[in-house]
């Protein structure tokens, strides 16, 4: 029994290794297959992807091929100047050849007779005219209903307050509204630009078409460079830009007495009440500051460059002596008395153009005459009245002195003779003096507010000179008066109201209407004004402690 069963248990085992091997033997072979199968698949996906890559690119050669032969019937149907410009800038996408291009970028090569007359005949600027004509005679495309309405406009309005003449006008319609608005502006342009009279701009197109002709001959016989800007400075219009004030970084704590620019540096020195001076770089931005000096207990009355820049000379309001400062070393020399000058208070001085004399105008019309070196009384001189302003001619060989009496004398500086006398026209009281750099006038401002100028020929030989313009737009004393480098600008002031400062053109003795047009206050009480150096900046000092600052662009340099 136990033999019997014990082959029987063996069976069994040796069956099952036998099915193991065979069920592995299965596993390899599909193992195998799917592995073929999967190289196979691979194989067939990169060809499925090169096909469809073959069709796509097919497809987009065939829609450019057709895209080219939409364009290309297009352009066969375009005008010969179109075509002309198609092939100029595509150029090799279609094809073109380069002696197509070159001859379309030469032109038509010959023109028939009476092209050639036509051409002949008219020139571009007719040809510019007729179409700029046609322009301006066109008819609009439309007219609104709404625009011919007459509607009415409410006055009222805080924009618009300005612009009613009476109360009654309350409300205005559009035209009315419109006409106003015109002559608000052209009070400020004064009078209407050229640019916008459609009738004197057609007339004056027919005048130079016919001129172009002899200008064109005038042309050819003279060399040179034509293409240059007008010097001399237009009437009517000042073109100025706004910046920011001068002593922006530092302004005067009360009224600002004195603003000049520096003779030869682009910068500007202020002084006032508040016992400072202060010394600003001028770049229109931002002008930073470089200096400030404090004179303790000694409130400015005047301030001055002298003329090498290196040195200020400040006088008090109520003291004898005055202060120099030197710039170059930091000093701050104070003159304590000039022996001979017998004054309480000394103020008002004017500088020689030369830097050699230094004029202190005293009282009971005595002018000081002090040396700038060793700051000595040279010599008095003295005027039947008052002396309330004087100035030193450019060349520093005269000297104007205006008395209180209105008449004006004129001294010889080495002498110190009285070389001539007259009287200002229409004066109660003299206020101002000044000469202009090139001395060719003199402008005297009085109490009054009337500014008379005159030409130095004429105060040197007559004693009741005709002024050659009376200056009659101030209501109030004429403070100030000063002329600008070029003696193209005169500018005249008033310290007693608010905007009282106007700028007159020479020679055509008119004042610029632009100036000072603001919709609020900003110079206020004007104390000083003075031109820089080349007249690309003009300065007012007012009673608010601020230098105001202007850029005239007509004037290029500082």
């Amino acid at each position: 029994m136990r033999h019997g069963t014990g082959p029987r248990r063996a069976g069994p085992a040796g069956g099952r290794k036998k099915t193991n091997r065979k069920i592995t033997s299965k596993m390899e072979k599909t193992a195998k297959t799917k592995k073929t199968v999967t190289r196979r698949n691979g194989s067939g996906a990169v060809a499925a992807a090169a096909a469809a890559a073959e069709r796509a690119a097919s497809r987009q050669a065939a829609a450019e091929a057709a895209r080219r032969a939409r364009h290309l019937k297009e352009l066969s149907c375009a005008s010969g100047a179109e075509r002309e410009l198609e092939e100029l800038v595509f150029g090799d996408s279609l094809n073109v050849e380069e002696d197509d291009l070159l001859q379309c970028l030469v032109g038509p090569q010959q023109l028939n007779a009476p092209e050639r007359e036509t051409l002949q005949d008219s020139s571009d600027s007719e040809v510019e005219n007729e179409a700029k004509g046609n322009l301006l005679t066109k008819k609009p495309a439309w007219v609104d209903e709404d625009d011919e309405a007459e509607e009415n406009v409410d006055m009222t309005h805080r924009y618009r307050k300005d612009l009613m003449k009476s109360d009654a006008e309350k409300t205005l319609t559009k035209k009315m509204l419109k006409r106003r608005l015109e002559e608000q502006f052209q009070r400020a342009m004064g009078g209407v630009p050229a640019w916008a009279d459609l009738e004197n701009r057609k007339k004056s197109k027919k005048t130079a078409s016919d001129s172009e002709s002899d200008e064109d001959d005038d042309l050819l016989r003279k060399t040179g460079n034509f293409v240059t800007n007008s010097e001399s400075l237009p009437k009517g219009i000042l073109k100025m830009g706004i910046c920011l004030p001068a002593n922006q970084e530092r302004f005067a704590n009360g009224r600002l007495a004195t603003v000049q620019f520096h003779p030869s540096a682009q910068v500007v020195m202020t002084a006032g009440h508040d016992r400072s001076v202060s010394l600003f770089q001028v770049d229109g931005i931002k002008n930073p500051k470089i200096q400030s000096i404090y004179l303790e207990s000694f409130p400015i009355y005047k301030a001055c460059f002298s003329v090498d820049g290196e040195h200020v000379i400040a006088t008090g309001t109520h003291h004898k002596m005055f202060f120099v400062y030197d710039m170059m070393s930091g000093h701050i020399i104070p003159i304590q008395k000039v022996r001979g000058v017998e004054e309480r208070f000394l103020r008002s001085f004017e500088l020689s153009p030369d830097g050699s004399f230094m004029l202190v105008t005293g009282t009971s019309g005595y002018l000081h005459l002090l040396s700038m070196k060793t700051k000595e009384l040279i010599s008095t001189m003295k005027v039947n009245g008052r002396c309330t302003a004087s100035a030193f001619t450019p060349d520093s060989s005269k000297v104007y002195s205006y008395s209180k009496e209105g008449e004006v004398f004129i001294w010889d500086v080495r002498s110190r003779k009285c070389l001539h006398k007259f009287e200002d026209e229409g004066s109660l009281e003299g206020k101002c003096i000044a000469l202009s750099k090139n001395n060719q006038y003199v402008a005297c401002g009085s109490a009054s507010g009337v500014v008379n100028l005159y030409t130095t020929d004429g105060c040197l030989k007559e004693h009741r000179p005709k002024p050659v313009k009376a200056i009659m737009n101030l209501v109030t004393s004429a403070t100030c008066v000063t002329f600008n480098p070029t003696t193209e600008i005169l500018a005249v002031a008033s310290r007693e109201t608010d905007e009282a400062v106007k700028l007159v053109h020479i020679p055509s003795y008119t004042v610029f209407s632009n100036f000072p047009v603001f919709r609020r206050k900003q110079i206020y009480l004007a104390q000083s004004m003075d031109f820089s150096p080349r007249s690309g900046y003009f300065s007012v000092a007012n009673n608010k402690g601020k230098a105001l600052l202007f850029r005239l662009k007509h004037y290029s340099d500082f």
